[in-house]
């Protein structure tokens, strides 16, 4: 008879208790994977109205087709203005986001990796007055933790610059649900996906971030300026503005720039997450040549000289069925044969898009899947800013009712440049989101 101590034995009975220990432990995550919590994007907004984070967003940041209709009504339940209660009443509408985690890099040359934390957002909104609501985003200036090897040492590379990202009023129901008024610093409608609410954290829509020969014009900014949009039982909406058209910068020339942008959806929603969007946008602006020009402004604006103009047009659309969302864009650029430094007798023309399918599932959508595919296609003679990017992430949520927002998020983007000689990189990272 073998003693109970003979090392067979114990290897056995070690076995045993492992695989006890594994069954374990995967209940106990099947168990924290499946119970019913729920995350707040906008505390201050949840606390208001006792919402949880489903009530306006699929998972946070993404509005939904109610969180679309409370930002448009400035930032008020449909039908209950005049009710609300104001910042006036309540505590102090502040949230803040930021992130923290790993992230890996890989190209031909070589592999780093390493944790970071990226920046740190200031949020306020809330009602003034009824019909009378303000949005205020600040990203302080970050120097430490440092944002490269060249650590505090170089003052002029911080973490993250002090910016102003948003600051506006919205004058709500001018005219019932027909016109509303945005006046100040604000992402404008001719973003028909806001590149802000994305779930997306080191990826972003190329064709909105690319910048074309010697034009300032930056499609991703938020801009300066007043904007009108409404929106029809039908289902028609719209959005139009005049703005700088130079970010937060003041002006370098006197014309405006302006914008549409109309969508019409089908079906019960907003094309957020129910019902079927199509839409179209254009933007025309102007660009001067030669800078700073003849009269500069005690505030900073320059009267510009050889102003040039250029545009951008473009189709999108958002698909739902059941929890999958579709989201297509297509945009053409031209600038002025002025900007173009690569072929000086010719407009400089491109095109660009993106596919985004977004999933969410598992009990008050706390898991949410996406893939894109992003791509920009410049002219031939400039072949080598050619983009090709396939992305993928899954996010989980973490929380209760009354608990702070936690996503773990986990995104791979495979990124490449240029068409004879290409450049590939690929970019991981497995981070916390953290909204509170």
């Amino acid at each position: 008879m073998s003693s109970p101590f003979h090392p067979q034995n114990c290897q056995s009975k070690g076995e045993t208790n492992m695989k006890k220990l594994s069954i374990l432990i995967g209940l106990v995550l099947l168990a924290f994977f499946l119970l019913p919590t729920t995350s707040k994007a906008i505390p201050a907004f949840a606390k208001k109205y006792g919402f949880n984070c489903n009530m306006c967003h699929t998972g946070y940041t993404k509005l939904n087709d109610f969180g679309q209709r409370f930002r448009d009504n400035g930032y008020q339940i449909p039908g209950q203005e005049g009710g609300e209660k104001t910042i006036f009443d309540i505590a102090l509408p502040l949230a803040l986001r930021t992130t923290t985690g790993l992230t890996v890099y890989k190209t031909k040359d070589g592999t780093t990796a390493g944790f970071n934390i990226f920046g740190l957002d200031l949020l306020a909104a809330g009602v003034l007055h009824k019909n009378i609501s303000f949005l205020l985003i600040y990203t302080p200036r970050i120097d430490d933790p440092a944002s490269d090897f060249s650590g505090l040492s170089d003052s002029s590379k911080p973490a993250q610059f002090g910016s102003l990202e948003s600051a506006n009023l919205v004058f709500s129901n001018l005219i019932q649900d027909i016109l509303n008024i945005r006046i100040g610093r604000f992402e404008p409608a001719y973003h028909p996906f806001s590149s802000k609410r994305n779930y997306y954290l080191f990826q972003p829509y190329e064709v909105y971030s690319f910048s074309t020969p010697n034009n300032r014009f930056g499609f991703d900014d938020n801009q300066i300026g007043i904007e009108a949009t409404g929106h029809l039982k039908s289902g028609f909406k719209y959005g139009l503005g005049v703005i700088n058209g130079n970010g937060g910068s003041p002006d370098l020339n006197t014309p405006k720039d302006v914008y549409v942008n109309l969508s019409n959806t089908f079906g019960k929603g907003d094309g957020q997450s129910a019902g079927q969007r199509i839409g179209a946008f254009g933007y025309y602006g102007w660009q001067p040549s030669t800078i700073p020009g003849k009269v500069i402004s005690p505030t900073g604006e320059t009267d510009g000289e050889g102003n040039k103009p250029f545009y951008r047009v473009g189709v999108n659309g958002s698909f739902n069925y059941e929890t999958f969302n579709l989201g297509v864009l297509f945009m053409k650029g031209v600038d002025d044969k002025a900007f173009n430094n690569l072929e000086a007798e010719k407009e400089y023309e491109y095109t660009g898009g993106f596919a985004q399918l977004d999933w969410a599932g598992l009990m008050n959508n706390r898991l949410v899947a996406s893939f894109i595919y992003n791509w920009i296609q410049p002219p031939s003679y400039d072949s080598q800013s050619q983009i090709n990017a396939y992305s993928a992430l899954v996010r989980y949520y973490l929380g209760n009712w009354s608990a702070v927002n936690i996503a773990i998020h986990a995104e791979y983007t495979y990124r490449r440049i240029g068409k004879d000689n290409p450049i590939d990189d690929n970019l991981f990272a497995l981070i916390l989101d953290f909204d509170f």
